[in-house]
């Protein structure tokens, strides 16, 4: 059986009406991996379970800021446009998975939310605490600068390198990381760009692999979603 991974996606406005949208390059991954994508409009939080149930693998994908009330705190003037009902449903979603043991993979605002589910926190614009470079979309497929990976980590594991070049498209971050995750890599600036749980098949990187996928450790994470899916 093909590995079905559930694939998040964006709030947005068609021409005529309201739309659910996901970068193709997300699903690419996937396919390339050997799993079957389904998009995961954002749903009712009470169907999360019977969602998950369906699945093999969860991504969540990347995204706009997560709402400051989420992790207990007042929004700060450079925080982004926020989402309510895609942040309640992916942290209904991560709730699930966990409960039923399904791999998950958090990318960009995924590694966001998965630190929220689990109790961090997040800065919500990391210019605003000096620490620039982070988010540059015009060079959203080149390898901008370099994270360090921990050794023997899942992460290490599965991209096969202690140092590796990423691509940089957010303006917000991890701040104090969730009970039960381990920080995995950092840019040399200190931002978090790599987590993973210590008693949970997730991972989540701060980097858009999905945007590299010519590169063999970027589409390595997909690998290892839809081979762990598949287990």
């Amino acid at each position: 059986m093909i590995p079905q991974i559930g694939v998040t996606c964006s709030a947005g406005m068609g021409q005529t009406q309201p739309i659910e949208k996901v970068g193709r390059c997300y699903l690419d991954g996937v396919v390339a991996a050997g799993g079957l994508p389904t998009v995961l409009p954002s749903l009712d939080p009470a169907r999360a379970a019977q969602v998950v149930d369906g699945l093999d693998g969860l991504l969540l994908t990347g995204g706009g800021d997560v709402d400051p009330a989420r992790y207990g705190a007042e929004t700060e003037p450079a925080c982004g446009e926020t989402d309510a009902p895609r942040d309640a449903w992916e942290l209904a979603l991560i709730a699930a998975a966990r409960a039923a043991g399904t791999p998950v993979l958090g990318i960009c605002r995924g590694i966001q939310i998965l630190n929220v589910a689990f109790g961090g926190t997040l800065v919500q614009d990391l210019p605003s605490r000096g620490l620039d470079g982070h988010d540059q979309i015009e060079q959203a497929g080149a390898e901008v600068h370099r994270a360090t990976i921990t050794p023997g980590s899942l992460l290490h594991r599965v991209v096969g390198t202690g140092s590796l070049g990423i691509n940089t498209l957010h303006h917000q971050a991890v701040d104090r990381v969730g009970d039960g995750l381990v920080v995995t890599a950092s840019a040399d600036d200190g931002v978090v760009e790599g987590l993973e749980a210590t008693a949970d098949a997730v991972l989540a990187v701060q980097w858009h692999p999905e945007l590299l996928l010519d590169r063999p450790p970027h589409q390595a994470v997909f690998d290892w979603l839809v081979r762990s899916a598949g287990r």
